[in-house]
């Protein structure tokens, strides 16, 4: 008998398998997954006598918490369509979002009541506002309805291209839009990570990555496939960190570079304490090789790059190691594992094409389009077929991302294309002049930008942080762009910042840097 391609069949047999494990760490809170799932079926109850049904919209505005992963089970499995907003959002886009989910019960945690009260009166389609925890008045209490309510939710059958979540993007140049995410794209991906990555039951989760963000990476589902414990961390610093890694025996996180970064950034105190052994996946931005260096160096972890977009579900590529590569110096296996590398086996095929279509050489110096298509790629954007057929196009999505394919096959990401600095008809990958810099001892970040030249079009700016207590000139950092790269590359300008203007997801917002808004210069 056919079964579905589903989250929810990994969830079954996490209740006959590892019923007894460990499932959910939240503050004091501890969970096996027997308990787990008890809370997640009277959710599932609640909901349904609410009146949510089949293809109706559930939206969560909440950190990493025990009531947010809850949700990933809970919605699903009624057939509802889970919408996890970024939590960091203003309520003008709040606002868009829901309403443009259409989603029928929204379920918020208290720091974001306010921000919800000013805008409730504008959310027609929200039926019921639930306070994940305490009391509010005009919402509904998330504990009190889970006492009140019984296990024996009404089961539903579930189509594998039945919609699982709506995720929606950064925004960071439009409105945001929805991403259509079926069980059977989320389902690949976690069979596809699970392959690429040996996880075990004995692993323990630190939730670092936002739950939000790309379903966690499918985290959210791919832990309890393996019966590993979810370890929730709802305010992402560094000291916490390093808290729950020693305290929690975590053995595994994924972080964004900006995450990586405040990590290995991190007082030495703290990072002695690290155990050594942990691993971690990296993605959302190229991250530096100096970067990964400390990681595998200093602190002993095992990282492992991959790379996808909310519209791969996501992951769709990932920088394997090879054998040969352990014969490599740190610092060289630190220049590939900064590749996004091949795809993964479930995710169905990448290229790398230019402008006509056709594929680039294998040279690593041909700038191209990545192209996908396969079992990941999202049904659509939800309520947005013009923007569904520009980004889908022959059975092919686009992703926006200007890649070299190198002669082993492995992908590495120069820039997106709107990034690409063309100077004096020379093309500088913004990417490589900010993995330049990242060497320099006194960067701590950096984000390199193409700004109006009367002589060359468009010249490089570079935005620099720098690390505290380490001072830095303009002449300094062009000398040591001038000594490791070709000359046309190095910025014609640099200024130094404080921070730089980054998405809910750790994005640099180039555009905003473009447009003056970098920052305050601190020299």
């Amino acid at each position: 008998m056919k079964v579905a391609l589903s989250p929810i069949e990994f969830a079954n047999r996490a209740r006959r398998v590892y019923a007894d494990n460990e499932a959910v760490v939240d503050g004091d809170l501890r969970l096996t997954y027997k308990e787990f799932f008890k809370r997640c079926d009277r959710w599932s109850f609640a909901l349904q006598k609410m009146g949510v049904e089949s293809t109706d919209r559930v939206a969560y505005i909440a950190p990493n918490t025990h009531s947010h992963l809850e949700a990933y089970y809970s919605v699903p499995q009624i057939g509802a369509v889970l919408v996890p907003i970024n939590y960091r959002l203003s309520a003008d886009e709040f606002e868009y979002i829901i309403n443009h989910s259409g989603a029928k019960v929204l379920c918020v945690h208290p720091d974001y009541f306010d921000l919800i009260d000013s805008i409730k009166s504008k959310l027609s389609h929200v039926q019921n506002f639930i306070a994940l925890e305490g009391d509010k008045v005009g919402w509904s209490n998330y504990e009190k309805i889970l006492t009140e309510s019984d296990e024996e939710f009404c089961p539903v059958e579930i189509d594998e291209d039945d919609l699982i979540t709506i995720n929606y993007t950064s925004g960071t140049t439009a409105r945001p839009k929805g991403v259509m995410i079926t069980h059977r794209n989320a389902y690949m991906n976690i069979m596809g990570t699970l392959v690429h990555h040996h996880l075990t039951p004995a692993d323990r989760y630190l939730w670092t990555l936002p739950m939000f963000h790309a379903n966690g990476w499918t985290f959210t589902w791919i832990n309890t496939a393996r019966g590993m414990a979810h370890i929730c961390l709802r305010k992402v610093e560094p000291n916490l960190i390093y808290e729950l890694i020693q305290n929690e025996n975590i053995t595994m996180f994924c972080a964004a570079p900006t995450v990586l970064i405040s990590i290995t950034n991190a007082p030495p105190e703290l990072r002695g304490k690290a155990p050594r052994g942990v691993r971690l996946f990296t993605a959302g931005a190229p991250p530096a090789a100096a970067t990964i260096e400390i990681v595998e160096r200093d602190l002993g972890w095992e990282l492992t790059h991959v790379y996808g977009l909310t519209e791969t579900t996501p992951l769709i590529a990932i920088c394997e190691p090879r054998a040969l590569h352990m014969d490599l110096s740190i610092e060289e296996r630190a220049k590939i594992k900064a590749r996004q590398g091949i795809e993964l086996i479930s995710s169905g095929e990448l290229k790398v094409v230019d402008e006509n279509g056709a594929e680039v050489a294998k040279n690593g110096e041909i700038l191209g389009e990545i192209a996908v298509r396969g079992n990941v790629v999202m049904k659509g954007y939800y309520n947005d077929p013009v923007s569904t057929d520009a980004a889908i196009r022959d059975g092919w999505f686009y992703t926006g991302d200007a890649a070299v394919v190198h002669d082993d096959g492995y992908l590495e990401i120069r820039d997106r294309f709107k990034d690409v600095i063309i100077s004096g008809g020379e093309n500088i990958s913004s990417v490589e002049v900010e993995g330049c810099l990242l060497h320099h001892p006194a960067v701590l970040e950096v984000a390199v930008v193409g700004m109006p030249h009367e002589k060359w079009g468009e010249a490089p700016h570079a935005f620099v942080v720098l690390q505290s207590g380490q001072p830095c000139t303009e002449d300094q950092l062009r000398t040591h762009v001038r000594e490791n790269l070709a000359h046309f590359k190095t910025p014609q300008w640099f200024s130094f910042v404080e921070d730089l203007p980054k998405t809910a997801t750790g994005k640099v917002q180039k555009f905003v840097l473009r447009d003056g808004k970098a920052g305050i210069s601190t020299q």
